[in-house]
């Protein structure tokens, strides 16, 4: 049975060294405003802060008291960067003995006994499908990890490791500013197959990129926050979300108050003419 997760994740990339520094009691109060607003999964991935991340959420974890089975805990594994760890060049690595070395140096970094979710970070040309669904059904036997997905893996590179394994998720950029993967097949894949996308940078460049595409949308979105009397961030995840193949968006933010909102985009009611509106802005021309 697959791993149920919050609507909403959070992503917990810049709490550590990558970005906020956030110290041991910032983080114990982050996961308890995320949890009290129903925002219970949290999104990892063993290189985030150079390898460090992981065992600071692990020390607030522990520290907050929170009971296990209150939240969702997803890694990653495979990427091999060259800060943190000894390599003379970034490589992947998916050899089934590393895989299950990667989960359980996780498990210890979180403190916890299990993952929820383990996600491969990238494919990786050399990897062994045969070799990667022993490390998972070994993994699985055990009680360390729960469900197994991938990330960033194309419709065929998915279509190879599901011929040997389940694959339950697959974490993708998905955003009203990259909607590929509801052109090129992707999520039409994951709709077939049961498998639940989950998208990085679910707001895109929006606020990040002073561009044509992104002043586009910021004009139609003054016009759709006086509508909806939601903040643009909250439309931005509502339009990820309206997408029929149940899109769980991984936010990234550490702002409270930000956080405190992120759920509304869950029961906004998000017009179809507005979705498309949305669409239209982003590509700079009507639908076909």
């Amino acid at each position: 049975m697959k791993t149920l997760l919050s609507p909403i994740i959070a992503g917990t990339m810049n709490w550590g060294v990558w970005d906020k520094n956030l110290s041991t009691t910032e983080m114990v109060h982050l996961i308890n405003i995320c949890i009290e607003n129903k925002i219970t999964t949290f999104d990892h991935a063993d290189i985030y802060g150079d390898y460090t991340t992981e065992a600071q959420f692990g020390k607030a974890f522990n520290q907050s008291k929170i009971s296990r089975d209150r939240l969702q805990l997803i890694s990653k594994c495979g990427i091999q960067h060259t800060k943190g760890r000894p390599n003379t060049i970034k490589h992947y690595d998916y050899s089934k003995e590393y895989i299950i070395w990667s989960v359980e140096n996780s498990l210890k970094n979180l403190q916890t006994d299990y993952l929820d979710v383990l996600l491969l970070h990238r494919p990786s040309p050399l990897l062994v499908a045969d070799e990667i669904a022993e490390a998972v059904e070994k993994l699985k036997q055990e009680g360390k990890i729960k469900s197994f997905g991938l990330s960033n893996f194309t419709s065929s590179q998915s279509e190879l490791i599901r011929s040997k394994t389940e694959i339950g998720f697959n974490q993708i950029q998905f955003s009203a500013t990259h909607h590929e993967a509801m052109l090129d097949g992707s999520l039409d894949y994951m709709q077939l197959h049961n498998i639940t996308p989950m998208s990085w940078n679910p707001l895109g460049t929006v606020f990040r990129e002073d561009i044509d595409q992104t002043r586009r949308l910021k004009k139609l979105l003054v016009q759709l926050v006086e509508k909806y009397g939601v903040g643009s961030d909250t439309i931005l995840l509502a339009w990820v979300l309206k997408h029929p193949s149940h899109v769980h968006p991984v936010a990234g933010t550490v702002n409270i108050a930000r956080i405190q909102s992120l759920m509304k985009a869950v029961e906004l009611p998000l017009d179809n003419l507005d979705w498309f509106a949305i669409w239209t802005e982003s590509m700079g021309n009507k639908v076909p």
